[in-house]
């Protein structure tokens, strides 16, 4: 199997259809757990995330028709009682990463996932060369949160009949996004791949993929959030965009807006495909970077569930997040999406990465650091006592 590496570890991703209208929501689902042994104090499950896509569904609100990701076919909330579920069988959930225990006292970091519905888009496009990084992006920033480098990528591309000509600009993506990942041949390879040809199984012209990023941390290295207190300060590295999340919702905005993938983006200079297939940015080298001179804390990789699930995931008990409202710009994808959907904020915020796609938790004299050094940071926080409010802003 081409994800032996990552045993214990299931996935159940997206198909993209090559058929007419793809934008139409056709009830497809996700759900990703990580399974591990101890680590830090937690065993058993240590991180889950779930995307769940379905039919749309368009929720009349004020000022017009109001599109919300639960009303697109994602409930957030099923997920989050699936992983109550799952933690009954085995405790401890929460990271971004599975951990195994090797001999040495090191360990095996693993993580895997895919680009959801985002392969809808990229058939409907023509925009097939860059979904591979996408797909490389998912997994290794995943990885990078707890500090670890990534050290191989295996992948799974499965279709009803084998269109050689997509498969190899998918794979020459998935090639990229290892380079980018400071994948060099003796760092993160690309290890293997599977290519499933299943008739019967897929329509015509459907593909699915996952991907699955390894490496190897040292015990006393890792970042886990444990020593994260009140006062520490949330730092923001920019996203490309939509990143690989969210498109459920983004399709629905699209089917009810009516406005076509190859007009300008409203407020733009690109066009809504070239704004909505920006491949999704690998953080491994800076992260890497900021993390070898000290004082990170805590590594929050915004994906699905944006920062209302993704950040509280680093934190100790007790504690919550102050955002600064406005202390970065928000790209104009977000703003469209959210005047064409009438998407309420909150929902924003728990959708999408709204412009800022992995926060570092750091010290405050780490955080005067950063900001001098790096050319597109952001201060976008602090840690606060929680008071069971989690994410609040200010």
């Amino acid at each position: 199997m081409i994800l032996g590496a990552c045993t214990g570890l299931s996935c159940y991703l997206a198909v993209a259809s090559a058929k007419p209208n793809p934008i139409k929501s056709n009830g497809s689902s996700a759900i990703r757990h990580d399974l591990c042994c101890p680590i830090g104090g937690y065993s058993g499950v240590l991180s889950m995330s779930m995307s769940k896509r379905g039919k749309n569904t368009v929720v009349a609100g004020a000022g017009g028709a109001s599109l919300t990701y639960r009303g697109a076919g994602v409930d957030i909330d099923a997920g989050s009682e699936l992983v109550r579920r799952i933690a009954k069988m085995a405790p401890g959930i929460g990271g971004f990463g599975g951990f195994l225990p090797l001999d040495d006292g090191s360990y095996l970091v693993a993580s895997m996932d895919g680009v959801g519905t985002k392969l809808m888009l990229a058939l409907e496009t023509g925009i097939l060369d860059t979904i591979g990084i996408d797909l490389v992006a998912m997994s290794v920033n995943d990885v990078v949160t707890s500090g670890t480098k990534p050290l191989g990528f295996l992948d799974y591309y499965s279709t009803g009949h084998l269109d050689v000509d997509v498969a190899e600009k998918v794979i020459k993506g998935i090639v990229d996004g290892c380079k980018q990942s400071g994948c060099k041949q003796s760092d993160c390879a690309l290890l293997g791949g599977e290519t499933a040809e299943m008739p019967g199984l897929y329509r015509e012209g459907d593909f699915d993929l996952c991907g699955c990023a390894v490496g190897i941390a040292k015990k006393d290295s890792v970042i886990d959030g444990k020593n994260i207190i009140a006062g520490d300060i949330l730092i923001g590295l920019p996203s490309s965009g939509v990143h690989s999340n969210g498109f459920s919702l983004v399709r629905s905005v699209l089917e009810q807006s009516g406005l076509s993938l190859k007009g300008k983006l409203p407020g733009g200079d690109i066009t809504i495909a070239e704004a909505l297939m920006a491949p999704t940015v690998i953080y491994v080298k800076q992260v890497l970077d900021l993390v070898s001179k000290g004082g990170v804390k805590g590594i929050a990789h915004i994906t699905g569930g944006g920062f209302t699930e993704n950040i509280p995931r680093v934190f100790p008990e007790g504690l919550g997040a102050l955002i600064y409202k406005d202390s970065w710009e928000v790209p104009i994808v977000f703003k469209w999406l959210q005047e064409a959907g009438n998407i309420q904020d909150s929902e924003m915020r728990r959708t999408f990465n709204m412009g800022i796609g992995m926060v570092l938790v750091v010290s405050p004299e780490a955080a005067n650091r950063i900001l001098d050094d790096v050319e597109k940071a952001y201060r976008i926080g602090e840690v606060i006592s929680d008071n069971d409010k989690g994410i609040t802003y200010g």
